[in-house]
């Protein structure tokens, strides 16, 4: 009897730890390292996550935007959309929170290409 009850209470623990896991909260600063083919930037995005929406803010080469995203277990996307010489640019983000913490991902300009970025929180 005693052996179900730890065998029980290890699943417990192993499955609270699990979906805490797959729940990450990613409001906050982080710094980004976005490398295409015009070379290497480093934008910071503020993110306010409030249960799978994501809202915030881009500050980068390209100015100032606000952005709009989601995450759903460790996938994590956001789009904005910046004057580029005079023209909106929608810029897409697609991602995945790695178990270190940190987010690693590919960047799409438009149809003016592709970069990939890696992000670590502030």
């Amino acid at each position: 009897m005693n052996q179900r009850r730890i065998l029980c209470a290890a699943l417990f623990v192993m499955a609270t730890l699990s979906l805490a896991n797959a729940m990450a909260d990613v409001t906050g600063t982080w710094k980004l390292t976005l490398t295409t083919q015009q070379g290497t930037s480093n934008p910071t995005v503020t993110f306010k996550q409030e249960g799978e929406e994501l809202t915030g803010t881009y500050k980068g080469r390209l100015g100032e935007a606000p952005l709009k995203g989601t995450v759903k277990g460790n996938a994590i996307k956001w789009s904005l959309k910046v004057n580029a010489q005079g023209n909106e640019l929608q810029v897409d983000y697609d991602g995945t929170i790695e178990t270190d913490g940190t987010i690693k991902g590919k960047a799409k300009f438009g149809d003016f290409g592709e970069g990939t970025f890696t992000g670590k929180k502030e």
